[in-house]
């Protein structure tokens, strides 16, 4: 009697253990294919309200991606499972190529408006490169490795450009002159050489007589039009 209670007992228990095993893998087997529905899903939402929620989309999704992958350790057929999840995968890296070109295109665009209106950001592209400098007129991405290069270049761009200066754009290009000099001074202490910290100083010593009368000439050319 004893021992058909035991055997009663380790049957109940294999039933639970089977049972709990069983219930582990029905939850993996949905989250699975919650996940792939999910993903299918992104296909049926319109261009526009993707777009403007697609970085919380991709979180949303990132947190998807990864207790679908955590699910197979309960599924006994992870090969179907993994192969399920790499084409959801592929689908939505597909559309987010796609939306990422779209929305930096678009972004492009933008931008290229803002400068087209915005004569100053036009200045500050055409001597640094574009979206180099803004209005904060911040230089922190001005190293040791490439400041000479950006002294090289604002001089040579500045002597392409100057005879269509106006007197603002003169103002404003001493402004951004200023500041580089200031990120030099930081720079000098972040191990700027002697050989690229003469060069630059031979061009600082071209630039300030030359910027000066320019200058100078542009703000007598400015009031001769006005008396006029």
């Amino acid at each position: 009697m004893k021992n058909t209670k035991w055997l009663l007992g380790l049957a109940v228990l294999a039933l639970g253990v089977v049972s709990c095993k069983s219930e582990k893998e029905q939850m993996a087997e949905k989250t699975v294919e919650n996940y792939a529905v999910y993903v299918d899903s992104l296909d049926k939402l319109e261009n526009d309200a993707a777009k403007q929620n697609w970085e919380a989309i991709g979180a949303n999704y990132e947190t998807r991606t990864a207790e679908a992958e955590l699910a197979l350790e309960n599924l006994k057929d992870k090969v179907a499972a993994q192969e399920r999840i790499n084409s959801s995968k592929l689908k939505y890296e597909t559309r987010n190529a796609k939306f990422q070109a779209e929305i930096n295109a678009e972004q492009k665009a933008v931008e290229k408006t803002a400068t087209k209106s915005n004569p100053s950001q036009m200045l500050r592209d055409r001597l640094f490169g574009a979206g180099r400098v803004g209005t904060d007129m911040s230089f922190a991405w001005v190293n040791k490795d490439n400041i000479l290069k950006v002294y090289q270049n604002f001089f040579e761009s500045y002597k392409a450009n100057k005879s269509g200066f106006s007197r603002e754009d003169y103002d404003e290009t001493k402004l951004m002159y200023e500041a580089l000099d200031s990120r030099k001074n930081t720079v000098e202490k972040e191990g700027l050489t002697s050989d690229d910290n003469g060069k630059i100083a031979s061009i600082k010593f071209k630039f300030a007589p030359m910027f000066k009368v320019n200058r100078i000439g542009a703000k007598a050319r400015e009031n001769e039009a006005a008396k006029e």
